[in-house]
């Protein structure tokens, strides 16, 4: 396989579950079966339904605007801005939220690639 380069604004799949607008850019879809690369807005007041990646840490640097992330697991809020990068270990329950008056727009995601979320939102054969 041979390098390649991907534009946000022409993804392979969407990812509702985390905001209207997210996009898968580098994922298994596209060959990248360990790394994972997402492109996500969320509107204001907009939030991800909270989840967990059962076997990927999750990494997201803010692109721009400000929020909060919660962590459901140790009863925790933590604000974040532009510039900064939120760290999800292994199994901890959370969610991002554009909760502070403006969008936020972030890039990242899980990794190795969270299969069983592919599978849920049916950007993954439910056998592979």
């Amino acid at each position: 396989m041979a390098i390649r380069v991907y534009h946000r604004n022409k993804p392979d799949r969407w990812l509702p579950i985390i905001s209207r607008d997210a996009r898968l850019i580098v994922w298994p879809g596209v060959g990248a079966m360990t790394a994972n690369m997402n492109y996500v807005r969320l509107e204001v007041g907009e939030e991800n339904v909270p989840h967990i990646h059962a076997e990927s840490e999750d990494t997201i640097f803010i692109l721009s605007g400000r929020g909060s992330v919660e962590d459901f697991d140790n009863g925790t809020i933590l604000e974040f801005h532009a510039d900064q990068a939120i760290h999800v270990p292994i199994g901890v329950k959370h969610a991002v939220k554009a909760d502070r008056g403006v969008e936020v727009i972030s890039t990242g995601g899980p990794c190795p690639a969270d299969f069983r979320m592919l599978k849920a939102v049916g950007a993954w054969p439910k056998d592979g």
